[in-house]
């Protein structure tokens, strides 16, 4: 049974940037795909960005250019590296395992508590 834990979340003005770290168990390396979904106040959960043991990564087309996500086989830690935020990227930040449906992300494993996300002046 996978185990993730999220942290990094805070207060970041517009423009600014912010890393979040997904602490995993098992060990990364055995995790074939995973990624991070966040929850807009009053919205509903939706992909961000997806990782594969391969190296291969995959972006929602409205953080392209701004995210990245990355792994750390070592300190078994997913991280999404974020810049140049945005009002609308405020959100309750999830980091799951996911699994490929056709041209399609899904979450595999159940939610955590997510860190929280806020950009605002």
């Amino acid at each position: 049974q996978v185990h993730l834990v999220e942290s990094g979340g805070g207060l970041v003005q517009p423009g600014g940037s912010l890393t979040l770290s997904c602490a995993t168990s098992p060990n990364i390396n055995t995790i074939t795909y995973m990624g991070w979904y966040r929850q807009a106040p009053g919205k509903q959960r939706e992909w961000v960005a997806a990782s594969t043991r391969s190296g291969i990564t995959d972006y929602r087309d409205s953080v392209k250019g701004r995210f990245t996500v990355s792994r750390d086989i070592a300190n078994s830690t997913l991280y999404l590296e974020m810049s140049d935020l945005k009002p609308e990227d405020t959100a309750v930040y999830y980091c799951v395992e996911l699994r490929r449906i056709n041209s399609d992300w899904q979450p595999l494993s159940s939610w955590g508590q997510g860190t929280r996300v806020t950009v605002s002046s």
